[in-house]
């Protein structure tokens, strides 16, 4: 069974469509690139797999139709990193990453139970920030910063995860680290990948 798989949909804004009748499937393990010209609708696309945006046509995620689903559903099934944003919170590394737990934590409090904590530190090592775990995120460079993004996604342990052109604002160092992380995600966990990307060489 596709992870994703998109027919004849139709979205846009105003009444005005911005995709015209998209065809996609994306198999487990599998990473897809989505290129094209600025206000082409690449963003839009995301936004409707996303469930963020209303659409015409047939959206499935795991072979079922989007627009059944519950958004807290969607979310623990999709997960979206978008390009470096400015931080208003000077949590730790740690706490950061946790926040991709909120959906998997148990209980009237939320409080993090051991499997939590192991997820966390599973994913921090993937990025290779384990041992910065306690610096504040608001210390950190663009590219260690971007990688506690990437981390805090994979710690949602979705099924599939967009990127809204992530490396934007990153060196080529950083960029290429991001892209083999989520490409080694995507064959080991058996999940997929679909990003918005404006390099053609990293594509």
């Amino acid at each position: 069974m596709s992870i994703l798989s998109l027919e004849g949909v139709r979205a846009g804004y105003g009444g005005v469509d911005v995709l015209h009748g998209v065809d996609l499937t994306v198999e487990s393990g599998e990473c897809v690139c989505v290129i094209g010209a600025n206000g082409c609708g690449k963003t839009t696309l995301l936004r409707v797999i996303a469930g963020l945006l209303p659409a015409r046509g047939s959206v499935l995620l795991g072979g079922r139709p989007i627009k059944g689903m519950k958004r807290r559903e969607v979310a623990a099934r999709v997960a979206l990193l978008s390009q470096l944003t400015q931080v208003y919170f000077a949590y730790t590394v740690y706490d950061t990453v946790m926040l991709g737990r909120y959906l998997h934590l148990k209980g009237a409090f939320r409080r993090p139970a051991p499997e939590d904590r192991d997820a966390v530190r599973r994913c921090l090592t993937t990025v290779g920030l384990w041992e910065m775990r306690g610096r504040r995120i608001d210390a950190l460079s663009g590219g260690q910063l971007q990688r506690v993004f990437l981390a805090r996604t994979l710690a949602q342990e979705p099924t599939l995860i967009l990127l809204d052109e992530p490396t934007n604002h990153l060196d080529l160092k950083y960029q290429t680290e991001l892209m083999e992380a989520l490409r080694a995600w995507s064959r080991e966990e058996q999940c997929a990948v679909v990003g918005v990307l404006h390099d053609l060489t990293l594509a």
